[in-house]
């Protein structure tokens, strides 16, 4: 029972008692019974974080239906970069270099072999690439089989990623900054048809997540460039395509597409990864993913017993887990390592409007900080069933440093004497006004689908309100947000989420001034505060930085400069809940903080 519905209970029962004295509870009390609470939904689930465990020979069999919350944008590799669900759905036919093990902390081959060479005395470093044999493109229902070669990889990286026309997100990653300050290229190289090689102008501390990448069908891509250049490999793929015309190297052949309705996946029987018995996963055949527009949709289909899989949301947990039954299973992993952050847009081209003001000035920030009621959210949101984030780095990061977190937490008065110090005052309404008289008034924008993140920012509202600042929450499509975030940038503040640093330096779009997600002022030209120089210079000198005891004191900088400045304040980290059908053998189901639900080994019982 969550402690807002025993709230309401009591006062049931004391409208029925009358007059009658009862003992009050303390509030120490009412959390007691909400931890107990929390600690029977942990023990009615199941903990099974996957730690390198071999996974179990299945059989070929069964209809997966799953449900996505939009049509794709587009097929087309190139433009889905910009649109997480379109990216989601082509990733399904393609494949990628090398995996990382969260369990061991170790790199492993994955499509591709790999060899680093390093020359500490030149300060060079080679990565060798060795493409498998039995990695093929197909076509659903055709025996046409192509190999992948080199060029699948050394195309995309020179001639798309690496050509500026193309706006790329991949391009600003493609250079290496020396110790004068300059910028050296990256180079991707040919050897032949199953080797290729990136070549570092320096060391680098981890070449193999700097160079990991998705290959592309080069020989329908290079001759769409070639005959009509940017535009002729933006034209291919559109989201009216015939799908059964895209290739795949992956898992999947995307077989249907219905506007609006559906989205078809059949299994690839030439993929390469394969059980003991040498059959490729995954072993059901067909995946059916309803177009549902909206979480509560999803809920209700998988209540229905129309999908075989469902997140929870916090105000589904109870209900999710008292159902379980012999129907379905609940797996439950600690609080995920990333976080949903809040922000404010510091970029000059708004420098006209009052909101830039504010938001320019550390204190500011430092103040919004203060009035972020974590505690607030995970009783109400989270129903206790989540943490409050203070540090940046996560505790999977190899550089994480528990003694480094957030100094500014939630403390009204604090938040007051920050602001009083740049001018702000409260009037005799107790309305907030700057150093100007202006009343401090902004917009919080959040995506119209999420309904977790509507209720944080009804909170943070509601919190900013108790001094007088008034926070507009404006509810946005999800496309049209990321839009205003990377091009249109006309938005004030708001809660986004940007995944977990698991490694120190990824994030290299989005912490470095440059970056084209540099969130609160994308690509500077040069950075436009002496704190981002700083920023850049440290991430800079860490990527570099092979000594561990050097590089602990680079990122310790680097997290404490951040943590002061806020251009970004975490909110909370939610434990996380996963219920899958009974009907599947969940043997080889695995359900963690780090990599979530393992479901590609998953056949019918």
């Amino acid at each position: 029972m969550d402690k807002n519905r025993f709230l309401l209970i009591l006062l049931g029962t004391l409208s029925l008692m009358g007059c009658k004295k009862i003992p009050e509870m303390t509030l120490a009390e009412i959390e007691e019974l909400t931890n107990s609470n929390n600690n029977k939904i942990i023990e009615k689930t199941v903990s099974k974080p996957w730690n390198g465990q071999k996974f179990k020979p299945g059989k070929i069999g069964g209809v997966w239906q799953d449900t996505i919350l939009s049509d794709p944008k587009t097929f087309n590799q190139l433009i889905a970069e910009r649109d997480g669900s379109s990216s989601a759905i082509i990733g399904e036919t393609l494949d990628y270099l090398v995996d990382y093990d969260p369990s061991s902390r170790e790199w492993k081959s994955h499509l591709a072999s790999f060899k680093i060479e390093t020359d500490v005395k030149a300060d060079k470093l080679v990565v060798h690439y060795t493409i498998r044999d039995d990695a093929y493109w197909t076509w659903l229902n055709k025996s046409e089989k192509i190999p992948v070669t080199s060029d699948d990889f050394v195309f995309w990286y020179n001639e798309i990623a690496g050509d500026s026309q193309f706006g790329s997100s991949g391009y600003g990653q493609q250079w290496c900054t020396m110790g004068d300050g300059s910028q050296v290229h990256i180079d991707c190289v040919k050897i032949d048809d199953k080797n290729f090689d990136f070549i570092f102008p320096r060391i680098i501390a981890d070449p193999l997540l700097a160079t990991n990448m998705s290959l592309c069908p080069s020989f329908i891509f290079r001759p769409a460039k070639e005959k009509g250049g940017v535009e002729g490999v933006k034209n291919l793929y559109s989201a009216d395509c015939d799908v059964r015309s895209i290739p795949s190297c992956g898992k999947w052949y995307i077989s249907e597409y219905s506007p609006a309705q559906r989205l078809v996946f059949t299994r690839n029987p030439y993929y390469w990864e394969k059980d003991e018995n040498g059959v490729s996963i995954p072993y059901y055949e067909t995946k059916i993913c309803q177009i549902v527009g909206d979480m509560n949709t999803d809920y209700l289909l998988f209540r229905q017993g129309k999908t075989e899989t469902f997140t929870p949301r916090p105000e589904e947990l109870n209900d999710i887990v008292e159902n379980q039954k012999d129907d379905y299973t609940v797996f439950n992993s600690e609080g995920s390592m990333g976080a949903q952050l809040w922000s404010f847009n510091q970029n000059p081209q708004n420098k006209d409007s009052l909101y830039y003001r504010w938001f320019t000035n550390k204190k500011f920030r430092q103040a919004m900080s203060c009035l972020l009621n974590r505690d607030r959210i995970i009783d109400q949101t989270f129903r206790g069933l989540a943490e409050p984030k203070y540090n940046f780095f996560p505790e999977v990061n190899p550089y994480y440093n528990p003694a480094i977190t957030l100094s500014y937490r939630f403390d009204p008065d604090r938040a007051i004497k920050l602001l009083n110090d740049i001018g702000f005052y409260r009037d005799s309404q107790g309305v907030m006004r700057d150093n100007s008289g202006n009343k401090v008034e902004f917009d919080l924008s959040i995506a119209s689908s999420n309904t977790v993140t509507n209720d944080m920012a009804l909170i943070i509202s509601d919190e900013c309100s108790k001094v007088g600042i008034r926070v507009n929450i404006r509810q946005i499509d999800f496309q049209k947000l990321i839009e205003m975030l990377t091009a249109t940038y006309d938005w004030q503040s708001v809660i986004i989420g940007l995944g977990s640093n698991m490694f120190p330096s990824q994030g290299s779009n989005v912490w470095p001034s440059g970056g084209n997600l540099h969130l609160w002022y994308p690509m500077q030209k040069s950075p436009a505060t002496d704190w981002e120089a700083r920023i850049d210079y440290l991430y800079n000198e860490g990527c570099y930085t092979n000594d561990k005891e050097a590089a602990f004191k680079i990122w310790d900088e680097y997290q404490r400069i951040i943590l002061e400045q806020c251009p970004i304040i975490y909110l909370t980290r939610s434990k996380n809940f996963f219920a899958i059908r009974n009907k599947w053998n969940l043997d080889n189901v695995y359900f963690d903080n780090r990599i979530g639900a393992q479901l590609d080994w998953v056949y019918l019982k």
